[in-house]
């Protein structure tokens, strides 16, 4: 029985010691929230007035990596890996929303359920005053880290409405230049035919 009785101390000790790096998470999380809706609403007030950032920039990249002087056979073949590029990159950029969106709620439940373990070891010892103190902290960190998740998931479903429209726009953005480069590699192509 003793050694049962060591091994619950040891888990104690265990959960107890991940109470500071939890709290310290939640609140480096509650950081990261207000940090990212400062960029989601500056990025709401920017597509309001207009395409997005990332749009214009893929429109001037397309422009400048697809000139007149490129391979005509390979254009829809790199033209197509440029967007998948373009497009994983705007995908990657949800994954920072959707970490806080699946941590916060974790973070949340360790916080409170390390905090009562600790609050009913204090009860059996008939400290009052901790128990108490353990059972704030219990119920403040799974509000700090549902409300986190539930922030990050309202901001998501904007940005990934976004997200998806932008990559449909660019998909239009890419045909029409290959069109475009087609269209002037045409006339190149018959004149060559014409001198042979």
């Amino acid at each position: 029985m003793s050694i049962l009785a060591g091994l619950e101390t040891y888990l104690f000790v265990i959960s107890s010691i991940m109470l500071f790096p939890v709290v310290t998470g939640l609140v480096l999380l509650t950081f990261w929230v207000v940090i990212f809706f400062g960029g989601f609403l500056r990025e709401y007030l920017e597509r309001r007035n207009g395409p997005s950032s990332a749009l214009r920039r893929y429109k001037d990249s397309l422009a400048r990596e697809f000139g007149l002087a490129g391979d005509p056979n390979l254009l829809d073949i790199e033209a197509e890996r440029f967007l998948q590029q373009t497009e994983l990159e705007l995908i990657k950029s949800l994954d920072r929303i959707r970490f806080v969106i699946r941590v916060g709620p974790a973070l949340g439940l360790m916080g409170t359920l390390i905090p009562m373990g600790i609050s009913l070891s204090s009860l059996a010892q008939g400290d009052m005053p901790r128990m108490a103190s353990s059972m704030v902290t219990a119920f403040t960190t799974v509000v700090v880290g549902l409300g986190c998740s539930v922030a990050a998931y309202l901001m998501s479903l904007l940005k990934e409405k976004w997200v998806r429209g932008d990559i449909r726009e660019m998909e239009y953005l890419t045909e029409l230049r290959l069109r475009e480069l087609n269209c002037h590699a045409l006339p190149t192509e018959e004149a060559q035919d014409e001198v042979s």
